[in-house]
């Protein structure tokens, strides 16, 4: 069994992809300045569990290109939906892979890059992570009402169901 926090990362990544839904490429790709436009999010979400949970853990980056162009302070763009979706569900299974095997011990411990000691725990960086995917899920929200979509989510779904609270 995954840790709690594990199964509270996988329903929130749930949650930011209900909220993308019914959008199409053109929608993904416009932008509303000073925000990113949503595709950009998508694949920042991607940079991050990569860098977290796939690179720091292995070694690993399976896909430089999401590093380069995705980092926090990265220039805005705007990628194609389909792209950094496929990336996105390539590096989330891949990042899977390490965080089900992440008990209490290794997410007490700190991240090691580079030979040095981090002052972060994997578990802050899983914190870290679900709170900037449910931040995204409200600017891609702001955004698509902005567009003039309908027929948004309106709530945080099934959490009671599929990420209930547990020690």
């Amino acid at each position: 069994m995954a840790h709690p926090l594990v199964d509270q990362l996988r329903f929130t990544r749930s949650e930011f992809m209900r909220g993308l839904r019914g959008l199409d490429e053109v929608d993904a790709q416009r932008r509303l300045e000073p925000m990113n436009c949503i595709s950009w999010n998508v694949g920042h979400l991607a940079w991050q569990e990569q860098q977290y949970f796939v690179t720091w853990p292995s070694g690993r980056r399976p896909f430089p290109d999401i590093d380069r162009e995705f980092v926090s302070g990265a220039p805005p763009s705007s990628p194609s939906l389909e792209r950094v979706v496929g990336a996105w569900t390539a590096i989330t299974a891949e990042a899977d892979e390490w965080l089900e095997t992440a008990t209490s011990v290794v997410l007490e411990s700190h991240v090691v890059s580079g030979g040095r000691q981090l002052q972060r725990r994997y578990g802050d960086l899983l914190q870290r992570v679900i709170y900037h995917y449910w931040f995204h899920t409200g600017e891609n929200a702001a955004i698509r009402q902005a567009l003039g979509h309908d027929r948004l989510p309106q709530f945080v779904g099934s959490i009671d169901r599929q990420a209930p609270y547990r020690a």
